[in-house]
C-alpha cells in the first residue's frame, strides 16, 4: 500500500471516530510525512509529491467534523492585531453646589400673583441661567420681574412660548455671581379666583470656574403667608 492511501485510511478513520483528536491527527500526519522522507525516491517529481501530501493532508483535517476545522487551524497562526479602544471622553467636572426652591408668593391676589426663585450658590458661578416658565392659565399676563443681583449683569427677556411665559435671566460674559442666597422673580396677572400653579416649572443651570456645570430642575409650592 502506497504512503498516500495508507495516509488516506488512516484520516478516514479519524473522521468515522466522530470524536476528532487534534493532537493525535496530526501525530499520524507527521509520522506519515517522516516515513516517507525517509524512503529514497526514484521519482524525479518527489518534491511535487510531498506537496501533494502535504495538501490532502490538510484539507482533510480541515474537514474533519468541523473540530478540526479552520478555525482550530488558524488558531495556531498569529494573533490578528486588535483594534485600539475609542477614546472616551473626559467626564465635566460638577459645577457649583447650589439649591433652589420655588414658591408662590403669599403677597399675591385674586387677579395678581409672583412667583419666587430663591436660589443659594455655595461657590462663584461664571455663567447663569434662569428661567422660570409660568403656564398660559387663563388671564396670564406678564407684569413685570425682577431679581436680587445687579440689573446689568444680566440679559433679562419674558417671551410667551407654547402653554407657558417664559422669564429668562442669562449672566452676561465676564459677569460673576458670588456665593449666597440670590432671588428671582416674575410677576403676572391672571383670571380672578385662585390660580392652578402645578404646571409652573423652573430651571437653573449654573458654570463654576473651572467649567463644571450644575443643573437644578423644580416646580413651585405655595409659600407660608406674612
Amino acid at each position: 500500500m502506497t504512503d498516500e492511501l495508507r495516509l488516506r485510511r488512516e484520516l478516514r478513520e479519524a473522521a468515522l471516530a466522530h470524536r476528532p483528536d487534534h493532537a493525535r491527527i496530526l501525530a499520524r500526519v507527521e509520522r506519515g510525512l517522516a516515513v516517507s522522507a525517509s524512503r529514497p525516491s526514484r521519482n524525479p517529481s518527489g518534491l511535487r509529491r510531498t506537496g501533494f501530501l502535504v495538501a490532502v493532508t490538510v484539507a482533510a483535517v480541515v474537514g474533519i467534523g468541523g473540530a478540526v476545522g479552520i478555525g482550530g487551524l488558524a488558531a495556531t497562526g498569529p494573533t490578528a492585531p486588535q483594534p485600539c479602544p475609542a477614546a472616551v471622553p473626559p467626564v465635566p467636572s460638577t459645577g457649583p453646589g447650589a439649591r433652589a426652591t420655588g414658591t408662590v408668593d403669599a403677597g399675591g391676589n385674586r387677579w395678581w400673583a409672583q412667583s419666587d426663585l430663591a436660589l443659594t450658590t455655595d461657590a462663584p458661578a461664571e455663567g447663569v441661567l434662569v428661567e422660570l416658565r409660568i403656564a398660559r392659565t387663563p388671564g396670564v399676563v406678564s407684569t413685570g420681574h425682577w431679581r436680587t443681583r445687579p440689573a446689568e449683569d444680566f440679559t433679562e427677556t419674558v417671551t410667551e412660548e407654547t402653554g407657558h411665559l417664559v422669564y429668562r435671566w442669562i449672566l452676561k460674559p465676564g459677569r460673576t455671581v458670588p456665593p449666597g442666597s440670590h432671588v428671582f422673580a416674575g410677576q403676572y396677572n391672571h383670571a380672578e379666583g385662585v390660580r392652578d400653579f402645578r404646571a409652573d416649572s423652573y430651571t437653573v443651570v449654573l458654570t463654576g470656574t473651572d467649567g463644571g456645570r450644575s443643573t437644578l430642575r423644580g416646580g413651585f409650592r405655595t409659600a407660608a403667608a406674612r
